[in-house]
Formats: C-alpha cells, sequence, structure tokens
C-alpha cells in the first residue's frame, strides 16, 4: 500500500510539473504577443477594407514597428472613447488610433513621439452655402463629432463654453448644439441625409478630406488646432515605450515612411 501511495505521489508531482512546463511556455509565446486597439472608423488612419480586414497608416505603422522589435501583433476592434480604459486595465497594450497626444490624456497614459501632425477641418453637404471665416460663423449651427475626439472636445472648449461680445459690448453665447456619434462614419451619414441632419461635422483634416473624396461632401474651413498623434501605452510599461519611440525614429527616417505616406496620403 505504501508502494502504491508512493507512485501515485510520484505521478501527481510529475503531472504537476509538465504542467507547469506547459503553462510557463504558453506564458512565453503571449509575452511575444502585443494586443494593438483601435477604431477603424477613420480612414485613412484605421478603417475596415473589402475583405472585412483592419487596414490603414496607422496598422501598418504599428505593424512594422512591433514586427521589428519581434513582437507578434494582433489588432482589436475597440471604441474609440474606450481606448484608454482598455489599455489602462491591461486589454490591449498598445494604441494605434490616430489619437491625439493631450495633457487631459497624459495624465492617464504615457504617448510616443508624435508621428503625425493634423488640424481640424469643418465638413458640410457638398450643396452647402455655409461659409464660415471665424467662429462666430458657427452661431446657431447643429454641429456633429465623434464622442471622445478632439474634434467635440475643440466645439466645447472653444464654441460652446465660450462667451462672445456684439457691437454693443452684450454678452451673447453662440447657441451651438453639439451631435456626439459612436464614429465619424455615422455622424457623415446624418450630414448627406436629405435634409441634412446636421449643418456640419468636425473631424480631423485628412480625415475629412478622405469622406470629401467621393464629391458628396466638402471641406469649407480648417481650425488650426496643431495637434500631434502619438502611439498610447500604459504609463508603467516605459520599456515598451523606449522601444517603440526608438523604433518609430528609425521608422520616420527610412524609405518606408514616405512609401506609407504616399500610400495613404498621396
Amino acid at each position: 500500500m505504501r508502494k502504491e501511495k508512493k507512485l501515485l505521489s510520484l505521478g501527481l508531482v510529475l503531472i504537476m510539473v509538465i504542467g507547469t512546463v506547459g503553462l510557463s511556455g504558453c506564458t512565453e509565446e503571449e509575452a511575444n504577443k502585443l494586443i494593438v486597439g483601435t477604431d477603424p472608423t477613420f480612414a485613412p488612419f484605421e478603417y475596415v477594407d473589402e475583405n472585412g480586414k483592419i487596414v490603414g497608416f496607422d496598422i501598418d505603422l504599428i505593424t512594422a514597428i512591433l514586427t521589428n522589435l519581434g513582437y507578434e501583433v494582433e489588432v482589436k476592434d475597440i471604441a474609440f472613447e474606450l481606448l484608454v480604459d482598455e489599455l489602462k486595465i491591461g486589454r490591449i497594450d498598445v494604441i494605434a488610433a490616430g489619437m491625439t497626444i493631450t495633457q487631459e490624456r497624459l495624465e492617464q497614459i504615457s504617448f510616443s513621439i508624435p508621428y503625425y501632425s493634423s488640424n481640424q477641418s469643418v465638413l458640410v453637404p457638398a450643396d452647402s452655402t455655409l461659409a464660415i471665416t471665424n467662429f462666430t460663423d458657427f452661431a446657431n449651427l447643429k454641429l456633429g463629432a465623434q464622442i471622445g475626439t478632439t474634434g467635440a472636445m475643440w466645439v466645447e472648449d472653444h464654441l460652446q463654453n465660450q462667451t462672445w461680445l456684439d457691437e454693443q459690448n452684450i454678452t451673447y453665447s453662440l447657441n451651438i448644439s453639439l451631435e456626439q456619434y459612436p464614429s465619424y462614419i455615422e455622424a457623415v451619414l446624418d450630414l448627406k441625409k436629405t435634409p441634412p441632419q446636421i449643418d456640419a461635422v468636425i473631424v480631423d483634416e485628412p480625415v475629412g478630406r478622405n469622406f470629401a473624396a467621393d464629391g458628396t461632401t466638402k471641406i469649407i474651413y480648417v481650425i488650426g488646432t496643431n495637434e500631434s498623434f502619438g502611439l498610447g501605452v500604459k504609463k508603467e510599461n516605459t520599456e515598451l515605450l523606449q522601444k517603440i519611440n526608438q523604433e518609430l525614429e528609425n521608422f520616420i527616417d527610412s524609405s518606408e515612411w514616405n512609401a506609407l505616406v504616399t500610400k495613404y496620403f498621396e
């Protein structure tokens, strides 16, 4: 009996050791894989192609960077306004989503060095007669933007939360309403309805130009916000951030960068 018990105990120990080794191997495998979060409704930076695959400038960029660093890359579709939270709780490792580096976001996550500069634009239907030459021309308009974007923040900070003085030095507001959408695709669909459900969409200029390329909409004004896009990483993940920054610098200095810009913006 004692001999049988000893054999049984030895068998259990061997099973536990083998199981531990197996789990260790899986952990090492997973450690070499990084999950990239993006919202693929922001062409040409990230979008879904005709084959249902997430592609775009940001996707090509982050895939090249992480592959060069020896990582396997998985791209995950996540609503833009949830990306920062998903990164903070560890469900994704990197954000590549045309995300502007802002002070508010820097308090929650870290960003790579900037890789793209952009302004906001005012997108309207192709047959619109609306003209914008200064901020007061936005008076009484119904504007659209994506939830959580700097386009929506700009409307709130610079139009809705500001007061103005008329010729008699009387304070007034612009009476602007802002409709916030889950994606810019939905905002532009409302813009193109007959009649339009909103007067204009406030969107990053490169994305606005992409929407306007089919001739159904047009950009009538560019807002000089001088924003910089960065790749997001958890604050604690300083080693990964350092690696990404070094590889990003190398990539921007390479011919691959020029090819990528030509592919998506020219």
